[in-house]
């Protein structure tokens, strides 16, 4: 079974409609719609904003529905000049920037006790992304590669300097790794995918409705291409 975590209420509507006899649960805040999607055995559900809702909500999808694997989808600031609005990235690992033991002399970034800091997306699912992108939103492009996450939005220059100089990530957002953490620790496949909201600056935002229109459009079009296929 597919686990689908959503960011956006409206991309999650429109993936609901599209199953064959939902079923919804509820549980921690969090609705979870459970049926048949393009063929596909499959929960869709909207987590909340942050690291401990989308690791609650990744854990509830591992141990009530049994998943197989993951897939999120939602928003980013872009870390790269090469990466505009409304482009979407493909995470090929995620780590959490805000973990924080430089004190006791960990590079920024290592979870201390833990044999793995950065977190591999299933290299299937990332190529499969990439394919179905192509096929189904050939007006945007794809980049694959690093997701940062941590509780903080970034809106300035300096801070996105220091992100992507320290971790070399693609795009900063909020929750991709603390899902991505949850999915590592159950062995769970999962993929990351973030469509681009800003700069991660303070430079000119594309009009916010429009973009989200947009965004929820591919990331609809990319998910029911890619489960029609995992299928």
């Amino acid at each position: 079974m597919l686990g689908i975590i959503g960011a956006m209420e409206a991309e999650v509507v429109r993936l609901k409609e599209a199953m064959q006899q939902p079923v919804v649960y509820e549980k921690a805040g969090m609705k979870f719609y459970k049926g048949i999607l393009a063929g596909c055995e499959a929960v869709v559900v909207r987590s909340g904003i942050g690291k401990v809702n989308a690791a609650v909500c990744a854990q509830i999808l591992i141990d009530d529905f049994s998943v197989d694997r993951i897939v999120n989808t939602g928003i980013a600031g872009s870390l790269e000049e090469k990466i505009d609005i409304g482009d979407v990235v493909i995470s090929s690992d995620t780590l959490e920037h805000d973990m924080d033991a430089t004190s006791f002399g960990y590079a920024p970034g290592v979870i201390p006790q833990m044999d793995c800091s950065v977190f591999e997306a299933d290299k299937e699912m990332i190529a499969l992304a990439e394919e179905c992108c192509a096929e189904v939103n050939p007006d945007i492009r794809a980049f694959a590669g690093r997701i940062v996450s941590g509780d903080a939005f970034i809106s300035d220059k300096e801070k996105k300097g220091w992100l992507a100089k320290t971790f070399h990530g693609l795009c900063t957002e909020m929750e991709g790794a603390a899902i991505a953490h949850t999915a590592y620790l159950n062995r769970i496949p999962f993929l990351i995918i973030r469509a681009i909201s800003d700069k991660a600056d303070d430079s000119a935002h594309m009009d916010y409705p429009e973009f989200e229109k947009q965004a929820v459009e591919h990331s609809v079009n990319l998910m029911l291409a890619m489960v029609k296929r995992l299928a």
